[in-house]
């Protein structure tokens, strides 16, 4: 795919609802000849994804699918460059730079920045979308990287794990190898390692730090830290400024039935392991010993979960769930579950939402059995109801 895209032919291509229709396609042949056209409609199909991400950002900016779907969030990003800039690092390699999102952030905050990518089309993309901010180099990491990091004193790395198959989960298929990545984390100069939030914790060096990052609402990654300051720590990050760091030794927290209010802690926090620390701070107990929801009598203000006021406890029933939201004219109807095999999607069928009213439906186990708990989203200052047990 080439980046030298005329702006008529991206302007034509956006000015259609449709770029990739067999219309549109036409109409761009006709004028621009069939590589141009096909090109033009990409990207504009491409960064009409991208504003998700992205935001006005995407207009200006080129892209490949699998690049666009490992890209750091610019906000991800920027947190990346200033943690960097705060090691003190000022000359960065970037190690599998896909599109270039994080090179573009580590610019903004200051630092030179030499951009590696194995894949051409989307080193392409990345030279592209640095112009005038980074060097790019179309390249094998594991091959350039002894003489690039001589020039440097921090590196990034984010391991490709996409193939033209898919999403790869097993370290091993990663692209550069996890050997290669182990030792970047291994060097004496800071390095960071973008990685999946999913990565199990047995793969984490004891000594390096491990951040799990939340945005708006979304576990998005962890981010391995090396180098002379990494100790092992362990931490939840939810940007863009709470940070809860996990202790080695946690409290035992009781196990109790649905009190007044219900917390989900955010992902970050339950993949770093530091539920029971949140719950600590929140005086609260678990529902069940292996599930990730606390209860509490109290509504503490936290940026690391959400609360729910519970309004009523019904018994995991269908009859009885369908008879509730039949009785209370339920017609947006959230359904959250853990540690139960049910389908949301399907039990919302069954259910038939139809009324005015709304409602999140809190599916789990407790000490009394599994239960289906009626709750509503508060915040801070909410006060307190009573729950209502139903058998």
């Amino acid at each position: 795919m080439p980046f030298s895209l005329t702006a008529e032919a991206l302007e034509a291509a956006d000015a259609e609802d449709d770029p990739g229709s067999l219309a549109a396609a036409t109409r761009l042949r006709a004028r621009f000849g069939p590589e141009l056209a096909a090109a033009a409609a990409s990207q504009v199909e491409l960064r009409r994804l991208a504003r998700a991400k992205f935001g006005d950002m995407a207009n200006r900016m080129f892209f490949t699918r699998g690049g666009l779907e490992q890209a750091s969030r610019p906000e991800v990003a920027d947190y990346h460059a200033h943690r960097l800039a705060a090691e003190g690092v000022r000359r960065v390699v970037d190690f599998g730079c896909g599109i270039g999102a994080d090179a573009m952030a580590f610019a903004r905050a200051g630092l030179k920045v030499i951009a590696v990518e194995l894949d051409p089309t989307t080193a392409a993309a990345a030279t592209a979308n640095l112009v005038g901010m980074a060097e790019v180099v179309c390249a094998d990491a594991e091959v350039v990287a002894e003489q690039l990091l001589r020039t440097s004193d921090g590196v990034f790395c984010d391991p490709a794990r996409r193939t033209s198959s898919g999403r790869v989960w097993r370290v091993e298929d990663f692209t550069p190898a996890w050997s290669f990545v182990l030792q970047l984390l291994d060097r004496i100069q800071p390095a960071a390692v973008k990685l999946g939030p999913a990565l199990p914790h047995r793969l984490i060096p004891a000594d390096v730090d491990a951040e799990w990052v939340s945005h708006r609402g979304d576990t998005v990654e962890v981010c391995l830290w090396g180098g002379p300051t990494s100790s092992g720590v362990r931490s939840a990050m939810i940007l863009p400024d709470h940070r809860l760091v996990v202790p080695s030794q946690l409290p035992r927290l009781p196990v109790s039935d649905p009190k007044g209010y219900i917390y989900e802690p955010d992902g970050a926090v339950i993949r770093a392991g530091g539920i029971a620390m949140l719950g600590d701070s929140l005086n609260a107990a678990l529902l069940d010993p292996s599930i990730a929801y606390l209860t509490s009598d109290q509504l503490t203000p936290t940026p690391y979960g959400t609360a729910f006021a519970i309004e009523r406890v019904l018994p995991y029933d269908l009859k009885g769930m369908r008879s509730w939201v039949r009785e209370a004219d339920i017609g947006i109807l959230e359904i959250k579950k853990r540690g139960l095999d049910v389908d949301p999607a399907q039990l919302r069928r069954q259910l038939r939402p139809s009324g005015p009213a709304s409602a999140t439906l809190i599916l789990t186990r407790t000490p009394d059995g599994a239960k289906a708990i009626v709750a509503k989203r508060v915040g801070p200052g909410t006060p307190g109801g009573r729950v209502l047990m139903s058998d």
